[in-house]
């Protein structure tokens, strides 16, 4: 107790999460065990940090890094307006369809939120739609980054709980569809209760003319279908897919003549800015692992959650609530690398299948995304708006039920995750 205690404190104190975990993690072992801290340390660091699957982490960072600063981006909006302008909430739908998009050759949460974000809001603003639904729905649309593969999230959950990443990104590619889905259902609810709000359609276009302005989309969706299918095909593992994915960004971005110096220079430095963030939060996770492992926390806390002989559903209602009062303290990477190693006995005891329960992670942690104090989409959307947290919280409020909603679904018809995993194995 007094560790979770001392945690709380050191994480509050505003040092980096990673050193806060390593100082606590040290303090641990030090205190409360006879092992050698120096030896314990170097080598779970290492073991930590040298995984040859985590290889992928840093190289979709980068790729989208890359995207982040061309004109690709751009382009997508070009290529959705005309087909979206007929849909009640018309241009809104922009928000979700793009971040979707983007998703799945972004991997981050953050990126997909910064990057649509820019785009859309300027537009939406500029045409006359309503600030707390253009807000509202991109807050929510932009946590499709953390489920719509490939995942950066999913990478590291797959390392820490030792599964394939594969399957998991093909487990999180319905419920992220479905979410989209929902998330436009509600746009389309509240443009027909609010049509005084929805500003009139642009000018129509023919078919033949949308169709045209789709040409836009195509580098985009070659580049998906460039990473998704190297994976799914067998014929890349997820590090060559990203590799893959970096050389096609880079030829798209070089062709398209964004890519100067300059830009490949500052995509570089941010892809290992955010790399050696979440690095260090991993080593300072697994040491504190070992730590808790060692003082026998995890199994303390297995033997308590089993006292209370939870049923399946409680016990995943009871992981909900945990997840998101976490999120009000740690971004989601931390969120699993610290409770992963401690859960998982508990989730495979209450007979959870693994690849189930890292998209129901991803799912309750994109939750925590948007509950203050510590959503990281609220802290981008306060950037790009200069709005208050608290408003934007408020906005995306709809948005976190109906996550909730996909919550509940995936845990009632555990199919529409695990089905297509299974397609893999067959």
């Amino acid at each position: 107790m007094a560790l979770i205690v001392l945690l709380f404190a050191v994480l509050g104190s505003g040092l980096w999460i990673g050193l806060s975990l390593l100082a606590v993690a040290l303090v641990g072992m030090e205190l409360f065990t006879s092992r050698p801290v120096g030896d314990s340390m170097v080598l779970t660091i290492w073991g930590s940090t040298s995984s040859w699957t985590l290889t992928a982490l840093p190289l979709f960072l980068w790729m989208g890094e890359i995207l982040f600063r061309s004109k690709l981006s751009d382009d997508m909006f070009k290529g959705l307006a005309p087909w979206l302008d007929r849909l009640p909430g018309r241009l809104l739908h922009t928000n979700v369809v793009g971040c979707t998009i983007f998703a799945a050759i972004s991997g981050s949460s953050a990126a997909t939120c910064a990057t649509i974000g820019k785009i859309t809001l300027p537009e939406l603003q500029k045409r006359g739609y309503p600030d707390d639904i253009a807000v509202g729905t991109l807050a929510g649309a932009g946590t499709l980054g953390l489920l719509i593969p490939p995942s950066i999230i999913m990478i590291v959950y797959g390392v820490a709980a030792n599964v394939s990443i594969a399957k998991l990104f093909l487990a999180g590619v319905i419920p992220g569809l479905l979410l989209a889905a929902l998330f436009m259902g509600y746009i389309v609810v509240w443009a027909l209760l609010h049509k005084d709000q929805v500003p009139a359609a642009d000018a129509a276009m023919s078919f033949g003319q949308k169709i045209h302005a789709s040409r836009h989309l195509i580098p985009v969706v070659s580049l998906i279908a460039l990473v998704l299918g190297g994976i799914y095909s067998g014929i890349a593992t997820a590090t060559e897919a990203a590799a893959l994915g970096v050389g096609g960004a880079l030829l798209l971005a070089k062709m398209e003549g964004s890519l100067d110096w300059a830009r490949f220079k500052d995509g570089l430095t941010a892809a290992c800015r955010v790399y050696c963030m979440i690095g260090l939060i991993l080593a300072g996770a697994a040491f504190l692992t070992l730590a808790m492992g060692f003082i026998g926390l995890p199994r303390h806390l297995a033997e308590f959650i089993g006292a209370l002989q939870l049923s399946p559903f409680a016990l995943m209602l009871l992981l909900v609530v945990f997840f998101i009062v976490l999120g009000c303290f740690l971004d989601g990477i931390s969120m699993v690398v610290l409770t992963i190693a401690v859960l998982l006995p508990t989730v495979e005891a209450a007979g959870f299948d693994l690849i189930w329960f890292g998209v129901f992670i991803v799912l309750v942690v994109e939750m925590a995304q948007i509950t203050p104090p510590v959503g990281f989409n609220l802290f981008v959307l306060q950037g790009l708006t200069k709005r208050d947290v608290t408003w934007i919280a408020r906005t995306a409020w709809p948005l976190f039920v109906l996550m909730m909603a996909a919550v509940m679904l995936t845990y009632f018809v555990p199919d529409v995750v695990l089905w297509l995993p299974r397609q893999m194995q067959a």
